[in-house]
């Protein structure tokens, strides 16, 4: 199992606003690929002081193909998306694991 873990610190000014883009638009573009088997949206506890909310989505591939699939025809297309409405109002980082 392949996770495609995406770490977002957005601004409190526009977090409900990209929470709800999240929930209605973004994860479901994403899992209309058929690739992802399962999606995690989840919030950070243990914030630091900073000037947002933190959140991860966690994307569940079966194989490396299927991730690199997703990666090679999606992922420029759906991230440029956000990118253009959410611009300016966040920071984020990717991570890939495999489970052990």
């Amino acid at each position: 199992m392949i996770i495609f873990n995406i770490t977002v610190n957005i601004s409190y000014a526009a977090e409900k606003e990209w929470l709800a883009y999240m929930k209605s638009t973004h994860i479901p573009e994403i899992m209309a690929t058929n690739l992802p088997t399962e999606v995690k949206l989840l919030r950070l506890l243990t914030e630091i002081e900073n000037e947002g909310s933190t959140y991860t989505s966690q994307f569940s591939f079966r194989t490396m193909e299927d991730f690199l699939a997703y990666q090679t025809d999606y992922q420029s297309n759906i991230q440029e998306k956000h990118h253009q409405i959410f611009n300016g109002q966040y920071v984020s980082f990717r991570t890939l694991l495999e489970e052990a």
